[in-house]
């Protein structure tokens, strides 16, 4: 093991974590949005909506991202339709995201108990006044494991932003390999690199859910 290869390296690959954090943010928190939409959409079974939501879902949860990516950078010119890498990936996270952002959401709704709904519209509160005040903070506080298992899945499914030529981790690590052939000491540096950016999401997520349960969501503690 070269470490003065390693120490040389290091910053090429935090920059390139760099790049992979700011595209997965902006994709993890828009598919937080179009998950959202989507579990109250076939929560309430809007007509239409829920039509077009579920046929989104499945689209999107039985197509690798890497197809996506494909389609969206490579497909798209021959429309006239030219998009950046970086566009390209946030647009193909924000895909494949929502769907699963979704599924979350909705199993919280589900687990949350009718009479809440009924007793909010009892008070005098409107359908959306209820799904903002009572069930979707509860929901949310309950599908907390799910949301963090995806949002860690998200940032793992980053590793193919390559094949559209961004330069983030796994980029660095293939273009090092191939031009000086210390694998070792490249993938070294790529696991750690994804350890520092994913152990403290996954530790942040089970005191988060430890929160919830001694708050009183989602069971005891």
């Amino acid at each position: 093991m070269e470490w003065g290869y390693i120490a040389k390296y290091t910053p090429m690959y935090a920059t390139a974590a760099l790049l992979t954090l700011r595209i997965a943010a902006v994709g993890i928190l828009l598919s937080l949005v179009v998950g959202l939409f989507c579990a109250v959409v076939r929560h309430f079974k809007i007509p239409i909506l829920n039509a077009i939501a579920v046929g989104y879902i499945e689209l999107s949860r039985n197509t690798p991202l890497l197809v996506q990516l494909f389609l969206l950078y490579f497909g798209l010119p021959k429309i006239g339709i030219k998009l950046s890498g970086e566009a390209c990936a946030v647009i193909g996270l924000t895909f494949l995201g929502g769907s699963y952002m979704a599924e979350a959401f909705r199993s919280g709704l589900v687990a949350v108990e009718k009479i809440q709904h009924e007793s909010a519209l009892s008070l005098g509160l409107t359908n959306g006044q209820t799904m903002r005040y009572v069930l979707m903070p509860q929901a949310a506080a309950l599908a907390v494991p799910a949301l963090t298992a995806n949002v860690i899945f998200l940032i793992k499914e980053t590793s193919v932003f390559s094949a559209v030529a961004l330069a983030d981790l796994m980029y660095v690590a293939k273009d090092l390999i191939g031009l000086h052939y210390n694998t070792d000491e490249a993938l070294v540096l790529l696991v750690a690199f994804y350890i520092i950016i994913l152990l403290p999401i996954s530790l942040l997520a089970s005191l988060l859910e430890r929160r919830m349960r001694y708050a009183g969501f989602g069971g005891t503690a």
